[in-house]
């Protein structure tokens, strides 16, 4: 094998001892030619990329191998996914071209490195680069999903490699990650890469969290170690006697899961008692699966007491997604809750690497039906979104993600079918579900026998008959109760087709008028009073017309030219700060407040300074990991890094994103919130505010307090100078009598406007 003389001898070394690793990691019953085509493109790749360096300072090409490896061992696909992944960067970041790759190898590869391939330019400049890759992605879903497939794989090394980027690259590609990968990940049933994912973002938004709770687990570690093995060597010995072949183990929940746990529960890290859950995987042959699972749970329900209120059976009905299990959580030793998912060999395959890699395109092996019709059904859904391409690219993503992490229920047909739904969805989204047409035509529904309006929520286990009517037609009200990216899909279709019947009424009247004026009915003319009436697209601008939102007798003030309205002066453009790879350059601006003034934050690589404010959804304080994003006027605003609504932003304008750090004067006070919780006792309340102005001389701004039931709910504003004086307080609070739960409001209201995303 001939490797380029740009490479080192190290270098060739290197590269070739990953190419023999991905070796051993093929099917062993691949045949000779793909194995000779697997040749060919890691030589195309490493020829291709032999001038490329990555940030890390390694050779290019090993990123390509490393991606084809985690298709390979990691996912399980086969020749096809793992030539597409060695190549994937080929042809947008080299000469060659996918005529070439079609020529090389056939036009299944050349698809599929097609749909890998980023977008390089945007037509444009409103839409959002990111949102527009994000949708050429999604579409490669109606066609090969493979190609997702392999995007995630390169997303999970490029996020193992992170590292190696600048603050703002990391944040960006963090955001982005949680944003769209990680929830892809979980609908395609990749577990183990939506798990490493998820913490992998969670280490670059949320660093001092993430730093915390690991080293917790590993101080934890072989307390947690000798639980696990007194508690699963009596339910190894009972299996064992019940003729039952499994592997019995304890398996740690992942930082991020422990954080959202935290979070969703308010508690502290040491009141997580699921920190791990245990597994019991049945070697099983497919027909006798579910008796031996139920088996297997009785075997531990007779060992430890089970919660009846957590018993999840994905056996009988699997998710969406092709995962099967059975968990249920028993008290364990020591007065312990402990989960346990109890599945067979197959299942743990499909719930480690994802039902899509084992589904039809593993060579020579048969999917389980169920599962694949499952699996199919969701596609279709799919495919039914991706029919309506001219939404805007983040319309379209954000209704497409809206449904990835949905919790599911099962609902029935009138005949007994059950049929799986995203909880929250209404009786409106059950009939787009059942048919296009049904949902067009609903009036209402019956739900367990009962008259019910479209915008009931249902329940699980609800049985549901749809009523129609042949005069019934969607309407834009319908859009603000559904849920499901394929109900808003289809009424959106529906209304653009009414729409566009409305808008041909539109085009006349302003033919009518433009001839009127003596003023030329072409595109020219069509396109300047889009502009200027500020309008999307010139669609929008019939319709406007054709329901009087537009007045047409301003068209006498703009002045002629031959026929033609005159361009109007350009309006003082508003400039992005140019942002590169490894400089954010900002132009500065001159202080707007006294906050500014006091100099107690620094951006940049530099240390750069000019005009910010601190965002409103999040209110950052000394010791949060904060991060800038800059909005269209020019200045930054301040966004604690985990804020959902900066993630969010993060990953459409990830070039907006700056490093940010805090250098905090002594005497600077921040605005924070409390949620407290407690039994009504007037005297805690009086503790409350004792221990905040007397013991840690915090300023109160005020507190709002509402009792039901015995309970109060209080909410405290108050002015503290670091991360470390709010945690000590909320610690403090935590300890008195009567208090159930303190804790730190962010995220509860949108702060990102127009003009700051533009």
């Amino acid at each position: 094998m001939i490797i380029s003389d740009k490479y080192t001898v190290e270098q060739k070394k290197d590269i070739l001892k990953g190419y023999k690793k991905l070796l051993r990691a093929l099917d062993k019953n691949v045949k000779p030619a793909d194995k000779k085509n697997i040749r060919k493109a890691f030589e195309i790749a490493v020829d291709a990329h032999k001038d490329m360096i990555r940030k890390s300072g390694e050779p290019y090409i090993h990123h390509p191998i490393a991606v084809a490896q985690i298709v390979a061992e990691e996912i399980g696909l086969g020749p096809v996914s793992i030539i597409s992944a060695l190549l994937h960067d080929v042809v947008e970041d080299t000469e060659w071209t996918l005529e070439d790759i079609e020529l090389e190898f056939d036009k299944t590869i050349a698809n599929m490195v097609d749909g890998l391939t980023k977008i390089d330019s945007l037509t444009a400049s409103s839409t959002s680069l990111q949102a527009e890759s994000f949708r050429k992605i999604i579409f490669t879903l109606g066609d090969d999903i493979r190609v997702i497939i392999i995007k995630l794989a390169d997303r999970l090394h490029n996020m193992r490699t992170l590292e190696s980027m600048i603050e703002r690259k990391q944040h960006k590609v963090a955001s982005e990650t949680l944003y769209l990968y990680a929830p892809l990940a979980h609908r395609l049933g990749l577990y183990a890469i939506k798990t490493e994912l998820e913490d992998l973002s969670m280490k670059y938004t949320e660093s001092k969290k993430y730093k915390e709770i690991a080293k917790k687990l590993n101080q934890k570690k072989k307390e947690r170690d000798k639980f696990i093995k007194e508690f699963c060597d009596p339910i190894s010995v009972e299996l064992q006697k019940a003729n039952l072949k499994a592997r019995v183990y304890g398996r740690p929940k992942s930082i991020a899961s422990i954080a959202n746990k935290m979070k969703k529960k308010d508690v502290e890290f040491e009141e997580v008692y699921d920190l791990f859950a245990i597994r019991i995987v049945l070697d099983a042959p497919f027909e006798k699966e579910r008796d031996d699972i139920w088996r297997a749970y009785s075997i531990v329900a007779s060992k430890y007491t089970p919660n009846p209120n957590r018993l999840r059976d994905w056996v009988s009905n699997p998710k969406a997604n092709g995962y099967e299990s059975l968990h249920t959580t028993v008290m364990g030793p020591n007065g312990k809750w402990v989960e346990v998912q109890i599945r067979s060999e197959r299942m743990e395959t499909v719930a480690e690497k994802g039902l899509a890699a084992h589904w039809k395109y593993k060579e020579g092996k048969s999917a389980d039906s169920n599962i694949d019709k499952a699996f199919e059904s969701w596609l279709v859904e799919v495919r039914e979104v991706l029919k309506n391409p001219e939404t805007n690219p983040l319309d379209f993503l954000q209704d497409f993600r809206s449904n990835l992490f949905a919790q599911e229920i099962y609902v029935f047909t009138p005949k007994g079918d059950v049929k799986n739904i995203p909880k929250g969805s209404t009786a409106l989204d059950f009939a787009f579900l059942i048919h296009t047409a049904v949902g067009s035509k609903c009036v209402g529904a019956k739900v367990n026998g009962k008259l019910v309006p479209l915008s009931h929520v249902l329940s699980n286990s609800d049985q549901i008959e749809i009523l129609t009517s042949p005069k019934q037609k969607p309407n834009e009200d319908w859009l603000s109760f559904v849920v499901t990216s394929r109900a808003k899909s289809k009424i959106k279709q529906a209304l653009k087709e009414e729409r566009k019947i409305i808008a041909d009424d539109g085009k006349e009247l302003l033919a009518r008028k433009l001839k009127s004026i003596k003023a030329n009915f072409n595109g020219e003319n069509v396109q300047f009073l889009t502009v200027y009436f500020d309008m999307e697209t010139t669609l929008d601008l019939y319709y406007n017309i054709a329901i009087d939102k537009i007045d047409l007798l301003k068209l006498k003030n703009i002045p002629l030219e031959r026929g033609n309205f005159v361009q109007p002066k350009p309006k003082k453009e508003v400039i992005i700060p140019e942002v590169k790879d490894e400089v954010h350059h900002l132009r500065e601006s001159k202080p707007k407040s006294k906050k500014e003034t006091t100099n107690i934050i620094e951006f940049g690589e530099n240390g750069d300074n000019f005009a910010y404010e601190f965002a409103k959804c999040c209110e950052p304080i000394p010791g949060d990991d904060v991060i800038g994003f800059i909005t269209v006027g020019g200045g930054v605003k301040i966004h604690r890094s985990n804020c959902k609504n900066v993630i969010n932003s993060s990953a459409q304008y990830g070039y907006r994103i700056i490093k940010t750090s805090w250098k905090v004067k002594g005497d600077s006070s921040f605005l924070v919130q409390l949620r407290l919780k407690g039994t009504d006792d007037m005297g805690l309340i009086s503790q409350i505010t004792t221990i905040i102005s007397k013991d840690y001389r915090v300023n109160i701004k005020g507190m709002n307090i509402e009792t039901i039931d015995n309970v109060w709910v209080g909410y405290l504003k108050l002015f503290v100078k670091s991360d470390d004086q709010l945690e000590a307080i909320i610690k403090r609070l935590k300890k008195l009598n009567g208090i159930i739960s303190v804790q730190r409001m962010e995220e509860d209201k949108e702060d990102v406007d127009a003009d700051e995303v533009g």
